[in-house]
């Protein structure tokens, strides 16, 4: 198959599966800087930042504790905004070789893998997640 005739995938926008559309929304937009969609409503909807969109599902399509993953420009900045605005961190910032990395947990129990390019001259932490 040529590549002509493949087709192109877009993007990506996991959906979580979450108790509360409406608190979730809250958690989303107050703490973690998202925006919500003007098409959203009580059962499902998308929150955005920059280029990462989630969606979000009342009791629907996906369990508690899904995991994903968010590249930042600097997840510094990330936590250093999370940590003020009160957000559940998981995992401060630790330097992998894939990648600097936090996790945020939301309302529902699913972690947001949030991360940046490895911190050059540093040593790597070891994973333990």
């Amino acid at each position: 198959m040529s590549e002509a005739q493949k087709a192109r995938f877009e993007r990506s926008e996991p959906i979580l599966s979450v108790r509360d559309v409406e608190a979730s929304v809250r958690y989303y937009t107050d703490i973690l800087g998202f925006r919500n969609a003007e098409w959203g409503n009580e059962f499902f909807t998308a929150v955005s930042r920059d280029n990462a969109s989630i969606m979000l599902c009342k009791d629907r399509q996906g369990q508690p504790g899904t995991w994903l993953w968010l590249g930042v420009e600097d997840v510094s900045v990330a936590y250093e905004e999370y940590k003020k605005n009160g957000a559940r961190i998981r995992m401060t910032p630790h330097n992998f070789p894939w990648a600097y990395e936090m996790h945020v947990e939301d309302l529902d129990g699913h972690v947001l893998r949030i991360g940046s390019e490895p911190l050059e001259n540093a040593p790597y932490d070891k994973a333990d997640f």
